[in-house]
C-alpha cells in the first residue's frame, strides 16, 4: 500500500491549520489562528475530551472566548455545544469535556472564535454494550528530529478506527546541539527542536509541545480519532523515576519536583486527556476504558508514582577483589540489588486498583483485558553471541558496526555473556515488582494482552512468571520516528539473536518503524505490526511486518 499525503489533510480539514494568522471579521473577538489543529481523547460512553489551541495575534494577551460544537451524522445537526475561555495562564489551550453524547457513535467537532473556524475533527464514543469489533492503533516514541511521522499518515487514513493508544514519549526533552539525540537526521530534514536547548521550564515544555503539534501527519491522526494517552519518561526527562531522572542534574537544572510539575502542567494543557480529579495526584493517570461487552483497556503509570530508582551497569555493577587479589565484577552484589523486593515500577495502590479493574472486567464477561503499559515486560536477557555464533561470525558482524558504536556494543556483549538483562529501564530492572504484577493477574483470573512502547522495536512475547506459569501475551510497538538500536549497529542481527536467547520472545524486530493495529473480536485478537518503509521521505510504502493472533478461548498465540 503506497501512502501519499495529497488530499489526506483536506479530508479532515487539517490543511486549514497550516496557514498563517487568520484575521477575524470586523468587530469580532481578537484575531486568532488554529495552527495546532484539533484533537479528542479519553472517550466514554457519553462523553469525550475535545482539544484545540488558539494562537492570538501578536501582542494580544487578553483572554479569548472560544465556541465549540459537536455534530452527529453527515449534516450540521449540533448535539452539544458551549463556550470556553482561555488565556495565557493555560497557554491559550482549550479543553472541553463534551457530555450528553450517545454510546458507540461517530461525531464531528470544531471550534470558532468570531468568524474564524478551526479544522473539523472526528471522534467516537465507547460502546455501552455489545461486542462489535474494536480497532486500536498503538503508538509510541515520536522524536521530532528523528524523522517524519509517516506512521500517523497511515493511521489518519485507516477506514475503521476506535482510538489511538499512545504509550508515551510523545515529546522529547533534548536540545538541538549537533550531537544531540536524533539531530544527525533532524539537520538533514529541517526538523530542529524548539526551543534549541534542553527543555526544563514551563515555557520550554509549552514551546516543545506546540512544535510537535504543528506536524501535519500528527494533526491528521488527532483529527481522525480519539487518543488515549499516558506519558513515559521523555515528557519529563530521560529515565525518569519517582524522585529524579538520568537526564536531570539538580546542580544546574534545579529541583526535579519543580521540573516535573512544569512538564505535567504543559502535558495536561496540550494533550486531550481528562484532567485529574480535584485533590488527586496529577501523576496518577492510571484509568480504564471499557468497549461494550468486548474489552477493557487499563492504562497504567510506571514512571512518576511508584518507580524506584533505576539501576545502571556503570554505577551498580561494581568490582571486588578476586581470589588472586585482582579486581573482578561483583555479580552477586549486583543481583542482590536487582532482586531487592522493594524495587517496583507501579506501587501497591495502583496494583490493587489494577487487580480490581481486571477482576471486574472478567466478571462482566468481557473476553479481553488490555494493559496500556509503557516499557517491555518480558524477561529478556541480552544475547550471549558466543553460544550461537563462531568467533569468525562475531568478527564479521562487528566489522559491519559503525566504528563510533563498536566499543559500546562490545561492552554490552560482554555484559550479556554474564547473563545480564537487555534493558534495566524496562520491567527486567524490577523483577520483584513484575512478580507482584503477575500475582495480581493470577488473582484476578486473567491473562491480559500487554501493550508496550519505549524500546523502539517490535515485540511479540509470551510472558511467564518466575515459576514458568504463563501470565500474559505482550505486543510491543516500535517507534514512530525515534532511532532504534539497529540504526546504530548496522547489520548486527540483534532481533534474531534476542529471539534465540529468550524463550519468552516469539518475535523481535529492532529496526522497523511504525505502529501496531490491534483488532479485538469476541473470539480472536489480531495484532498487525505495521511497518513504514522509510521515515526520511514521502511517499512511502506500508506493510504488515508480522500478524499474530490470540484465541479468546484459551489464549493460544499463533501467526495469522
Amino acid at each position: 500500500m503506497k501512502m501519499n499525503r495529497r488530499g489526506l489533510l483536506g479530508l479532515f480539514g487539517a490543511s486549514a491549520a497550516l496557514g498563517g494568522a487568520v484575521e477575524a471579521a470586523a468587530g469580532a473577538a481578537p484575531s486568532v489562528a488554529f495552527v495546532h489543529g484539533v484533537a479528542s481523547g479519553d472517550p466514554g460512553t457519553d462523553r469525550v475530551i475535545l482539544w484545540t489551541r488558539v494562537t492570538p495575534a501578536e501582542g494580544v494577551s487578553a483572554p479569548v472566548n472560544v465556541a465549540w460544537r459537536v455534530l452527529e451524522g453527515e449534516g450540521d445537526r449540533v448535539v452539544a455545544s458551549g463556550r470556553f475561555e482561555t488565556g495565557a495562564d493555560r497557554d491559550y489551550t482549550v479543553k472541553v469535556d463534551a457530555t450528553g453524547l450517545r454510546a458507540g457513535r461517530d461525531y464531528r467537532y470544531d471550534f470558532t472564535v468570531g468568524e474564524i473556524r478551526s479544522p473539523m475533527g472526528r471522534t467516537r464514543t465507547l460502546a455501552a454494550e455489545g461486542a462489535a469489533p474494536v480497532n486500536l492503533a498503538v503508538v509510541s516514541c515520536q522524536l521530532y528530529p528523528g524523522g517524519l511521522f509517516n506512521a500517523y499518515e497511515v493511521i489518519a487514513a485507516l477506514p475503521s478506527l476506535d482510538a489511538v493508544v499512545h504509550l508515551g514519549d510523545y515529546i522529547y526533552e533534548y536540545g538541538a546541539e549537533d550531537d544531540a539525540y536524533g539531530m544527525a537526521t533532524g539537520a538533514k530534514l529541517g526538523r530542529t527542536p524548539e526551543p534549541r536547548h534542553e527543555i526544563v521550564s514551563l515555557a520550554d515544555y509549552r514551546v516543545r509541545h506546540a512544535q510537535y503539534k504543528t506536524d501535519a501527519d500528527l494533526q491528521a491522526a488527532h483529527a481522525r480519532a480519539p487518543f488515549i494517552c499516558v506519558w513515559d519518561d521523555h515528557e519529563t526527562a530521560n529515565d525518569a523515576w519517582l524522585h529524579g531522572a538520568e537526564n536531570h542534574q539538580p546542580e544546574t537544572e534545579g529541583d526535579f519536583a519543580v521540573r516535573k510539575a512544569a512538564a505535567l502542567k504543559a502535558y495536561y494543557e496540550w494533550m486531550p486527556i481528562r484532567e485529574a480529579a480535584p485533590g488527586a495526584l496529577k501523576e496518577a493517570i492510571h484509568r480504564s476504558f471499557h468497549f461494550g461487552d468486548l474489552a477493557s483497556l487499563m492504562m497504567v503509570e510506571t514512571r512518576l508514582t511508584g518507580r524506584t530508582e533505576p539501576l545502571a551497569y556503570e554505577k551498580d555493577l561494581t568490582a571486588k577483589d578476586g581470589p588472586d587479589g585482582e579486581p573482578v565484577l561483583d555479580l552477586e552484589a549486583f543481583h542482590a540489588k536487582l532482586n531487592d523486593p522493594s524495587r517496583d515500577l507501579m506501587g501497591q495502590a495502583q496494583r490493587d486498583w489494577l487487580k480490581g479493574e481486571l477482576a471486574a472486567s472478567k466478571a462482566k464477561g468481557r473476553p479481553w483485558q488490555v494493559l496500556g503499559n509503557q516499557v517491555v515486560m518480558a524477561r529478556v536477557a541480552g544475547p550471549d553471541v558466543a553460544k550461537t555464533l563462531t568467533p569468525e561470525q562475531v568478527q564479521g558482524l562487528m566489522a559491519m558496526v559503525p566504528e563510533a558504536y563498536r566499543d559500546q556494543l562490545e561492552q554490552a556483549l560482554f555484559l550479556f555473556s554474564l547473563g545480564m538483562p537487555f534493558n534495566l529501564d524496562a520491567w527486567d530492572g524490577y523483577p520483584a515488582g513484575r512478580e507482584r504484577l503477575y500475582a495480581a493477574f493470577a488473582e484476578a483470573g486473567v491473562q491480559p494482552i500487554v501493550l508496550a512502547g519505549d524500546s523502539h522495536a517490535f515485540w511479540v512475547n509470551e510472558l511467564k512468571d518466575a515459576k514458568g506459569e504463563r501470565r500474559a501475551v505482550e505486543f510491543g510497538t516500535s517507534a514512530v520516528s525515534s532511532p532504534s538500536i539497529s540504526d546504530a549497529v548496522g547489520g548486527f542481527p540483534l532481533g534474531p539473536l534476542l529471539m534465540q536467547a529468550n524463550p519468552e520472545v516469539r518475535f523481535c524486530d529492532q529496526s522497523a518503524k511504525g505502529f501496531i493495529l490491534l483488532t479485538l473480536r469476541p473470539d480472536m485478537a489480531e495484532a498487525a505490526l505495521m511497518q513504514v518503509s522509510t521515515i526520511f521521505a514521502k511517499p512511502f510504502e506500508v506493510t504488515a511486518l508480522k500478524r499474530m493472533r490470540v484465541r479468546a478461548a484459551d489464549g493460544v498465540l499463533t501467526e495469522a
